[in-house]
């Protein structure tokens, strides 16, 4: 069977590059990369490219970058033939996962509202701190998303739905991961907004308004939803693809 093929953009084809040539040995842990500048110059490419590839190898956490040093590569223990940049969830993969959540995850919200704990509260600020922390960085940014929703779960006391968002816990971490990727070197405005639809959430939990925090899920989900998934999936505008599950 004939595959179509989607179009990469150009900051895409340069991190899949860097990437090579650090899985490679070509740049070794504490190496440091040549400027933007140069860089742009190698690859016959503009700054802008240079700067989303560099952001999305921050993203996955094979390089930092120091504030007035310049862009290092990592020591890193994870695989790194994984670690490509990775290609966005087809649109049915999607529909079906934003029904899981709307199902799931509004009546878990509503619940929570109803059955939480001074100390679910807790848990769920610290997780925001973190959230608010982790901006920019992808894996820590994920991992914190995640955490927050499985906890707004724990709280509703139903261990049945707990369970039941385990056991596809980990296809959604891999959809988190794919969008989060070219999320994160779009428009910062929007993880903004993402944060304070978690707040707006946490807010209607905390004062155990259930209809609130229904309908703030909802709200959440479903713009989320907008932005990510269409009739058709616009492959010449990733860049603007986001979180799946923020």
């Amino acid at each position: 069977m004939i595959k179509s093929v989607k179009p990469q953009k150009i900051y895409e084809i340069i991190a899949e590059q860097l990437t090579e040539m650090i899985k490679n040995g070509e740049f070794q842990p504490g190496d440091r990369l040549a400027s933007v500048q140069q860089l742009a110059e190698d690859f016959n490419v503009g700054r802008s490219a240079v700067r989303e590839a560099l952001s999305a190898l921050k993203a996955m956490g094979l390089i930092e970058i120091k504030q007035g040093e310049g862009t290092f590569v990592k020591k890193t223990d994870v695989d790194l033939s994984k670690q490509l940049i990775p290609k966005v969830m087809i649109e049915k993969d999607l529909r079906n996962l934003f029904e899981v959540r709307r199902l799931n995850e509004t009546g878990a919200a509503s619940l929570a509202a109803m059955n939480r704990t001074d100390e679910d509260l807790t848990i769920l600020e610290n997780i925001l701190s973190e959230m608010k922390r982790a901006e920019g960085n992808g894996e820590l940014g994920e991992k914190a998303d995640m955490e927050f929703h499985m906890a707004i779960v724990k709280a509703t006391k139903n261990e049945m739905l707990y369970r039941l968002m385990e056991t596809i816990s980990e296809t959604v971490k891999e959809s988190m991961k794919e969008a989060r990727y070219f999320f994160l070197y779009s428009d910062h405005r929007k993880m903004e907004q993402l944060y304070e639809e978690h707040v707006a959430i946490f807010n209607a939990i905390k004062g155990q308004d259930s209809t609130r925090a229904y309908k703030s899920m909802l709200k959440h989900i479903e713009g989320v939803e907008r932005k990510t998934v269409s009739k058709k999936i616009n492959y010449d505008n990733l860049d603007k693809v986001v979180n799946v599950f923020t």
